[in-house]
């Protein structure tokens, strides 16, 4: 998971963050003025300075925010002059937007503000509609609007083009302040901000919502944040029924204000259409006395402090119910809390101003168990000291690493025994020792305010006589107050309770932690008891500030699973073991800790001996058991269901054995047993391990069941499937069966470097060792023969090449790199490395669909005809699938969200998420008209799955597809050229991939004028990429020495023909339609790398990969089997020749069921094979299957 960032700000003004894969504050040094508040999210930071202005922080990235402007030039032809700028009065303007209806000239588009800059200048976009249009950029049509046409006809009266420019946002990394509109009523100055609202709708990308409070009361909206408009562009006013004091903003639809008075506003009707929402609900505050002062919100919850600083959380929130149902009071005194992604929560403690976190917060237990305060040096923290540190020890001051006492943090705990559940406490008292005495050492009103009320408790109490000190100077502790930062808070002493006092030490940095030696005991062992101990941190990371006060915190863009580790919460563990091992180190003498090592050395001596006697005759008894297993049978039983072979095919209860045996030479094999009764008569099938080829875990709703190849079956496209009781015995059964195999045919360790890598429609992951007879010509080894093995992880693409680069892509479109390893999810063991392995997470999304009819009474509704389909169902309308009974794809998956109205769907959607059609089933279309008699909606519910597996993430941006530059079988490159596609369609350049580090460094973004979705790179550094409109691209000038290259060729598609996926291999270029056609580049050259002409090869293709040798395999549908059609087959092309790169037959493997594979990484040359003569009667073990030339868009390929 990719680090994320904490942030707050210091009771100075000052800024810092936390990283979640570190261990201290680091200081956000850009920040010249004081901030008053921060609110995070992932991609940015807004924030409030004391200037009352507001600032924002955007984070780098590779990825850079561009924004296209567009604008069109249209032209009217006449008799005299042609095609001219001479427009009649009723046409459009000279220059306009695509409406015709605004005036928009290339001179008045000007930059937002200061922080954008241009890229270049305006030039025309010659592509229309996904093909390339002739020079100019011309398209034509009969008048203004019509219908555009890239070719000009007899009667193209008008014509238009598209210019574009495109402008960057550069202020990144950097505070920079968001400039004022000129308008008559600006916002008051802000006193609080929030932000959040990212979940509401995806489109634009990256839309948020800002709300601030003004010192007046009022409360202020910012329109127009997305991706590509990270400042926004107006302030509006939203009306309260009130004066606002604090406003708080989760990450979907919950919006809650504190008023005055102490009572809370909750914000109604926002939603995707409106992000402000309507209308305001009172929510009375939680204490009837005492007011509300501060909220904070999240996806489901609702955390609120009161005037007294009690913690309170609302039950019952969702977004059905935002109000809520009532308040429950819990344990903790905090200044301010704040919610995070997740629901997790922080806070600051009222009495030492630390920044706490909430444990426990998990989606069944959203209000958690305990505070646990964040105990982390800040980066900035160091002291200086005029004298030296022998200077100090010979004036009679020990100076430490860490003071001796506990201090005022140090006496949190995660179990206080007097606290109900264990809760943590932030300000416990220990006793009745007093209140350790805050010196006020600085004139900042800021901090004399926030110390005053502890100050005036402090001096009330009698302070006992201090034992023998350094006496307190007043001369010296004035001059202190002067010159010096505020100290930080001083600990009594642990016996007397006494309150120390301050020494007469001249420091620059007078931020010193004062602790008093606990009085009798020091005084036996040191002298140091009658003085008081500073901790300087001369040579620590972090000075003496042990203890920040902080102001503010914000976690909106801090994620934290539930089962994530984080490292904030060692320091005040260390700190007090180090204290301890400080004093324990004083009390003993050198000649002590010699006799003690000596005593222990000798009871370990004793131990191990004694110990050694019991096993002694073992050595033996192993020797011999060794033997015996040399040539010894095992034998492994159960019970399971079978699905039988012959109709009715029904599930059958049978006995399951495998029978293990090994020879002397340590050779291994087995066979499987498969037990059942069949008219009374008991019978068995049997499978010999050496002839299995592949075992598959398959996708089922009531059972868990896997499915058995072997090459027989393989070609039937009928296994033997298996179901287990439970999930970990089939898990159990799997791994043991795929050892046995490995163990068969010679498989160890992790894939090779060669290894041919496939990807099932459940996520799954094989592979396969590739032989030099694999792709030999005219005879290779068939397909069907292959053997595969499982990989844990589970990944939606992968790609790979020759020196061993494999790296993948999940649902979640998050990137994953090979480490290496082998193993993981449920093979454990020998089946598994013990290193490499790392948790894997993915996420997708379950769709159903709601359908209605229209009919003239009650308009859309439920009630279908008897014909329909279901009202709820899945796309095809065959199967019922309503929101209760659908479930997560397997028992591995587990839901991370409720039922939401998809309007990201294929074609549009209305307001309310409807598409509508003239029946079921039809093209489906956004807007409703006369002949639409029928609807439907798509809902999404997200599922998550964790894993484990040799895979490590490569953060941070989230991929749609990746190519690997298909190496040759001796070629040696030391950066490997990768490139991707981002999930928005950016394209990106790996920087930094070898061998050694295949994760690479950085990504470098090639800029395009549209989004694409695949792309592939040749052996020769040719990069070709299919954009989203269906649309071709050469990527010219790449090169070891120019990696991104220079710019982008518009290839014409077939015609007819939308393109979805590409493939390049050494000299072939391979394209698969939206309609599963396959395509080949024809006069693909090394000097005229574009091609001439493309050229159908067969139809029903999913997905295809073209090796470093030219090698063609696909993923094929309606491939025929013994009992039905096969969606999802492996098929590798055969007769590939230099003279014949297109090939003339199929070769049929694995499948149905499979969804992705890469060839890319088969770099092994084949022998050469010495032709027959025409007489020999020896042939090919398999006749091919040949057929005439199929249709396109028709029947299954080669069958």
């Amino acid at each position: 998971m990719p680090s994320s960032l904490l942030w707050a700000v210091d009771v100075y003004g000052r800024v810092y963050s936390l990283s979640t894969a570190g261990q201290q504050w680091e200081h956000c040094r850009d920040a010249h003025l004081e901030f008053k508040r921060v609110t995070a999210v992932q991609q940015c930071c807004w924030s409030i300075a004391c200037d009352h202005n507001i600032y924002l922080y955007v984070h780098a990235s590779d990825v850079p925010i561009r924004y296209q402007e567009e604008t069109f030039e249209n032209q009217r032809w006449n008799p005299v002059d042609g095609f001219s700028d001479r427009l009649l009065p009723s046409d459009r303007w000279q220059w306009s937007d695509v409406t015709g209806l605004r005036h928009q000239p290339l001179g008045d588009f000007q930059l937002p503000s200061e922080n954008w800059e241009w890229e270049a200048d305006w030039y025309v976009d010659e592509n229309f509609g996904g093909e390339p249009t002739e020079k100019g950029g011309w398209t034509y049509a009969i008048d203004f609007p019509a219908t555009y046409t890239k070719d000009k006809k007899w009667n193209s009266c008008v014509r238009r083009r598209r210019w574009i420019r495109y402008r960057r946002y550069k202020a990144q990394d950097t505070w920079v302040k968001i400039p004022s509109e000129q308008t008559e009523s600006l916002p008051d100055p802000f006193n609080d901000i929030t932000c959040g609202s990212w979940e509401i709708t995806e489109e634009p990308r990256g839309c948020l919502a800002l709300w601030a409070v003004s010192l007046q009361g009022k409360v202020w909206f910012r329109c127009g944040i997305n991706h590509h408009s990270p400042e926004g562009s107006v302030w509006e006013e939203v009306p309260v029924p009130g004066e606002v004091v604090q406003i708080s903003c989760g990450p979907g639809d919950l919006v809650w204000a504190v008023l005055w008075e102490g009572h809370l506003l909750v914000r109604e009707g926002i939603g995707r259409d409106c992000l402000k929402g309507s209308s305001w609900v009172t929510v009375e505050s939680p204490s009837p006395v005492v007011g509300a002062v501060h909220v904070a919100v999240g996806v489901n919850v609702v955390w609120a402090v009161t005037k007294d600083h009690k913690v309170w959380f609302r039950r019952g929130v969702n977004s059905h119910n935002p109000c809520g149902s009532g308040w429950i009071g819990m344990v903790g005194e905090m200044v301010m809390i704040n919610v995070g992604l997740n629901d997790q929560v922080w806070a600051i403690g009222f009495e030492d101003r630390a920044v706490y976190f909430r444990q426990g917060v998990t989606a069944s237990e959203l209000s958690g168990k305990a505070w646990k305060v964040v105990s982390v040096p800040r980066d900035s923290e160091r002291s200086h000291s005029s004298a030296s540190a022998s200077s100090l020890q010979s004036a009679g001051c020990f100076f430490g690493g860490e003071v001796r006492l506990q201090s005022q943090a140090s006496v949190l705990s995660d179990a206080d025994p007097e606290r109900a559940g264990g809760e943590v406490v932030p300000t416990p008292e220990i006793g009745d020792a007093p209140k350790p005495r805050i010196p006020k050492v600085t004139s900042d009103s800021f901090i004399s305010e926030l110390v005053s009320d502890r100050e005036g408790q402090i001096s009330r109490r009698d302070v006992p006589p201090a034992g023998p000190s350094i006496p307190e100077e007043d001369h010296p502790e004035k001059e202190l107050e002067d010159r010096a930062s505020p100290a930080q808070v001083l600990s009594p002493s642990q016996s007397g309770g006494v309150d120390p006092q301050w020494s007469n030490v001249d420091l620059e940095e007078a931020q010193t932690h004062l602790t008093a030696g606990p009085g009798g005991d020091a005084a036996e062992t040191s002298s140091l008891s009658s003085v008081a101990t500073y901790n300087l941190a001369l040579e620590e990371p972090y000075g003496p500030d042990e203890h920040p006060k902080w102001a503010w915190v914000s976690g909106g863009g801090c994620l934290v699973e539930c089962h994530t580790q984080l490292n904030w919460f060692n320091s005040s563990t260390s700190t007090a073991l180090n204290s301890s091992m400080q004093a324990m180190s004083l009390s003993i003498t050198p000649a002590q800790t010699a006799e003690w090592r000596k005593q222990i050395f000798e009871q370990l001596s004793e131990r191990s001996k004694r110990e050694m006697e019991n096993f002694m005759n073992y050595e033996q008894a192993i020797e011999q058991t060794v033997i015996d297993i040399a040539t010894s049978v095992w034998v492994k039983k159960g019970t399971m269901q079978w699905w039988r072979d012959w109709k009715p095919h029904k599930w059958v209860d049978v006995q399951f054995a495998l029978e293990q045996f090994s020879g002397a030479e340590g050779n291994k094999d087995g066979i499987l047993f498969i037990y059942y009764t069949f008219n009374d008569e008991k019978k068995y099938l049997h499978v010999f391990i050496n002839e299995v080829t592949i075992l598959v875990p398959v996708l089922n709703d009531s059972k868990h069941t896997f499915a058995i190849y072997t090459a027989e079956r393989t070609k039937q496209r009928w296994p033997i499937r298996l179901a287990a009781a439970t999930e970990l015995e089939m898990h159990d059964w799997l791994a043991l069966l795929s050892v046995s195999c490995c163990d068969s045919r010679g498989i160890q360790g992790p894939p090779s470097k060669q290894a041919i890598w496939s990807v099932t429609c459940k996520g799954d992951i094989f592979v396969s060792e590739p032989t030099k007879q694999l792709e030999a010509s005219p005879y290779p080894t068939l397909c069907d023969q292959m053997f595969w093995r499982q990989v844990g992880g589970h990944l939606r693409i992968i790609e790979s090449n020759s020196l061993g680069v494999v790296w993948g892509i999940g649902y979640d479109h998050t990137a994953w790199v090979h480490t290496g390893g082998y193993g993981g999810g449920f093979f454990q063991g020998l089946a598994s490395s013990t290193d490499n392995i790392y948790t894997q997470t993915d996420v997708k999304s379950v769709y159903i669909y709601e359908n209605q009819r229209w009919n003239p009474v009650t308009g859309y509704t439920n009630r279908g005809l008897p014909t329909d389909r279901y009202m709820w169902s899945d796309a095809s309308g065959l199967k019922e699938c309503t929101k209760n009974n659908t479930k997560p794809p397997s028992p591995n998956w587990t839901w991370v969200s409720d039922w939401t109205i998809d309007y990201a769907v294929p074609g549009g959607t209305d307001r309310e998420g409807w598409q509508y059609a003239a029946d079921f089933p039809a093209s489906y279309h956004g807007n409703k008209t006369l002949k639409d008699f029928v609807r439907r909606r798509r809902w999404a519910r997200k599922c998550k799955l964790t894993t484990t597996g040799p895979w490590q993430e490569v953060p941070p941006i989230s991929l749609s597809d990746v190519t690997i530059l298909p190496c040759g079988p001796k070629s040696t490159v030391e950066q490997v050229p990768l490139w991707a596609i981002s999930n928005k369609g950016d394209v990106l350049c790996r920087l930094g991939v070898s061998s050694l580090t295949p994760g690479g460094s950085s990504w470098l973004h090639v800029g395009t004028d549209q989004a694409f979705k695949s792309i592939s790179i040749g052996a020769v550094h040719q990069v070709w990429a299919i954009a989203k409109d269906g649309s071709a691209f050469y990527r010219g000038s790449v090169s070891a020495q120019n990696p991104a290259g220079d710019c982008w060729y518009h290839i014409p598609s077939p015609t007819g023909q939308k393109l979805k996926q590409v493939s390049v291999g050494r000299t072939s270029v391979y394209t698969v339609d939206e309609n599963g056609n396959l395509w080949y580049r024809h006069g693909v050259t090394p000097s005229y790398p574009q091609g001439s002409s493309w050229e159908h090869i067969s139809n029903n293709v999913r997905k295809v990969s073209v090796g470093p040798l030219d090698q063609v395999w696909i993923i094929a549908d309606k491939v025929q089997g013994s009992h039905s059609l096969s969606c999802g087959t492996v098929c590798r092309r055969l007769g590939l020749l230099p003279m014949e790169p297109k090939g003339h037959s199929w070769d049929y493997g694995i499948g149905g069921g499979w969804d992705h594979i890469t060839v890319r990484g088969n770099a092994m040359e084949a022998p050469r094979i010495l032709m027959p003569s025409l007489t020999d009667n020896q042939t090919a073990t398999r006749p091919l299957q040949t057929s005439n030339q199929p249709e396109m868009n028709g029947n299954p390929v080669g069958c």
